[in-house]
């Protein structure tokens, strides 16, 4: 299993990446783990948009999301369009977010173009690989994703404030890709993000192999959260980078 961090950057793009969107390539299945604000173009740098088998979404904010929008106009109008329709898997009111975000009418939206699927609360196969999908906690429903192919296991925390459904999730995995948005000392408002420090904590729970922290904002000290988190968690610790290809 191939994970190529697309985009990382937490809450907006930022000057050295686009918001969150990760590659994920097992066998013969290709998944795109959130398709966030600008990162539709350097995806297409990594892959044609017509070899997708399924777009999860963690949740449905835009720094998540948005870029669907991007991806219905190359579904309906680009000269590779057969009339298949590209899953797109998500909160249960994906489809209804993503025709008012493009000013559609939420009949039909956009489903000519994707078949819109609501994430259940059992483990479910794409393709090549098993995906299971935990809620956790943030301002909207916000889901983790533990995606796993052939003894191989991703852990994707997705955006989420502390919560033992993560460290179920993530349980033995072979990477956690942990967002860490907030610093230990900032007055943080509950409920929304991890910090490096949780972020390790988290994985430390899980028994991971190795935790890569990710969803960093622009303005934040992406040292002080590599350290916060090293901190808790004996395992190796990276830093999500734009470009950077991992294999599970």
């Amino acid at each position: 299993m191939r994970l190529t961090v697309v985009g990382c950057t937490g809450s907006l793009p930022g000057p050295e990446s686009p918001a969150s969107c990760y590659l994920v390539q097992a066998g013969d299945t290709t998944l795109v783990l959130d398709l966030g604000s600008g990162a539709i173009g350097p995806l297409q740098r990594r892959i044609g948009l017509e070899t997708v088998d399924a777009v999860l979404l963690s949740h449905l904010h835009p720094d998540h999301c948005m870029d669907i929008c991007g991806y219905y106009v190359d579904v309906r109008y680009s000269p590779w369009c057969d009339g298949s329709k590209i899953a797109i898997w998500g909160p249960a009111d994906t489809a209804e977010r993503m025709a008012r975000a493009y000013g559609l009418p939420e009949d039909p939206g956009m489903t000519n173009e994707f078949a819109f699927n609501t994430y259940p609360d059992r483990p479910f196969v794409i393709g090549d690989v098993r995906v299971t999908a935990a809620r956790v906690v943030h301002p909207v429903p916000a889901y983790a994703l533990r995606v796993e192919h052939e003894g191989s296991v991703l852990a994707y925390s997705g955006d989420t404030a502390a919560t033992s459904a993560l460290v179920d999730l993530a349980q033995d995995a072979d990477l956690l890709l942990c967002e860490a948005a907030f610093l230990e000392g900032d007055a943080n408002p509950s409920g929304h993000h991890l910090t490096g420090r949780e972020a390790g904590e988290h994985a430390a729970a899980a028994n991971v192999r190795q935790l890569m922290l990710t969803h960093i904002l622009p303005w934040g000290d992406p040292d002080r959260a590599m350290a916060e988190a090293r901190s808790a968690f004996e395992g190796p610790v990276a830093l999500a980078r734009s470009g950077a290809i991992i294999e599970i």
